[in-house]
């Protein structure tokens, strides 16, 4: 289970790695849209230049932020914890909606 340590001067930088950790998952979100939009025609190509520009921006933004505050290593962590509570959770969905017994 993911944990952000709240306790002393530590707070800020768990909170910061949490806060960046769910910035990047909604940018991950965002780029999918975009390429399944690409995909289905429904942009220009005016409109694929400057998303895909402000996309680029807000991950250099992101890279640079996790730098200055030194938490790359926290966020990394907290995705990969994140990433293994919603694999758990679809597996426990699919196997409901299965009637499978899980884990």
């Amino acid at each position: 289970m993911p944990t952000v340590d709240i306790d002393g001067e530590d707070a800020s930088d768990g909170l910061f790695a949490l806060v960046v950790a769910v910035v990047e998952i909604l940018i991950d979100a965002l780029e999918r849209e975009a390429i399944r939009r690409m995909e289905s025609g429904s942009l220009t190509d005016e409109e694929i230049e400057r998303l895909g520009s402000h996309l680029a921006q807000l991950e250099a933004e992101i890279e640079r932020l996790k730098e200055e505050v030194d938490v790359g290593d926290d966020v990394d962590r907290l995705r990969g914890d994140l990433d293994a509570l919603v694999n758990d959770a679809l597996v426990d969905l699919r196997d409901g909606e299965l009637g499978v017994e899980s884990r």
